[in-house]
């Protein structure tokens, strides 16, 4: 297949990349620059360019672009730089591969779990209504934004990522020194829910809804088991085997984190329905599976 993906240098997309290629597929990156190689295709999300020429023939596009939600405290300017990255981009290359000819015949687009807000102990599915909050607000205009995209009869799917495991990027790259330091605790009461996703679990899931041609609108990429903070903290000291006595108050995370802190301490129980029904099969559906797995293996 001839795939065009965006976020292609973040922790899912470079990932994804390499899978993608080391399979035989042909892989376009979209850059934000000129491109300067055959597999890059230029874009400009803020202004909604895209250099559509280079996407003829495209089969396939996997949207993973988008601001680190955790990579800055939540400012006005930067609340709006989240947006921006989102809703921009996303409109900009829905109407971009709506406007080929042929179309590709399916647009995985990235969302979150995020969309349900806090659910407090109530696990929820793909049918459960929008939360409320920011998040939740954004992850509504991020998907609505890839409407020309359905419009065009392009089979579009909304992959609402939950915390993906892994020691080498994202939110949960920065618990992995902190508890080999022994400095790892619970957030807050430790009682809300964080439903992950180890990374292999994440780019299998992607690539099965490339193919999974029945499946469109959203799809929770989340293991079947959410577990609490204090679960997740317990896992990850029997892992490492570091103690987990420390506790991080509710203050103190608001202090450093500013608003995103009370995403951090928010609850969101969230089931994989819509994945599961399609057939797919997770290889790390427990905590304790996907913290091993985003273990670095040992050298010789």
């Amino acid at each position: 297949m001839r795939i065009a993906v965006t976020g292609s240098t973040g922790l899912i997309g470079s990932a994804l990349l390499h899978d993608l290629r080391a399979d035989g597929h042909d892989v376009l990156r979209l850059v934000r620059r000129p491109a300067r190689a055959d597999d890059e295709v230029s874009w400009d999300p803020s202004r909604q360019v895209v250099d559509t020429d280079r996407l003829t023939g495209t089969d396939a596009v996997v949207h993973l672009a988008g601001a680190g939600v955790a990579e800055h405290r939540w400012t006005a300017a930067y609340k709006k730089t989240l947006r921006d990255s989102r809703v921009l981009g996303t409109a900009a290359l829905a109407e971009a591969v709506a406007a080929l000819d042929p179309p590709p015949r399916v647009l995985v687009s990235g969302s979150a779990i995020g969309f349900y807000g806090d659910t407090a102990d109530t696990p929820v599915d793909e049918s459960a209504p929008p939360g409320a909050g920011f998040l939740a607000d954004l992850c509504q205009e991020w998907e609505a934004a890839a409407a020309p995209a359905e419009q065009a009869g392009i089979r579009t799917v909304f992959a609402r990522t939950g915390l993906v495991v892994s020691s080498r990027g994202g939110a949960w790259g920065r618990l992995f020194p902190l508890f080999r330091l022994g400095l790892g605790g619970r957030l807050g009461s430790g009682r809300q829910y964080w439903s992950f996703i180890s990374l292999k679990d994440e780019l299998a899931a992607l690539r099965h809804l490339l193919g999974a041609e029945g499946v469109s609108g959203p799809v929770n990429l989340t293991a079947p088991h959410p577990v609490t903070n204090r679960e997740v903290t317990a896992a990850m000291g029997r892992a490492l085997h570091r103690p987990t006595l420390l506790t991080v108050p509710p203050p103190a995370l608001r202090l450093a984190l500013g608003e995103f802190a009370d995403d951090v301490l928010s609850s969101q129980r969230v089931l994989p329905r819509r994945l599961l029904d399609s057939g797919f099969t997770f290889t790390h559906p427990r905590i304790d599976d996907a913290i091993h797995a985003a273990l670095p293996t040992p050298t010789t």
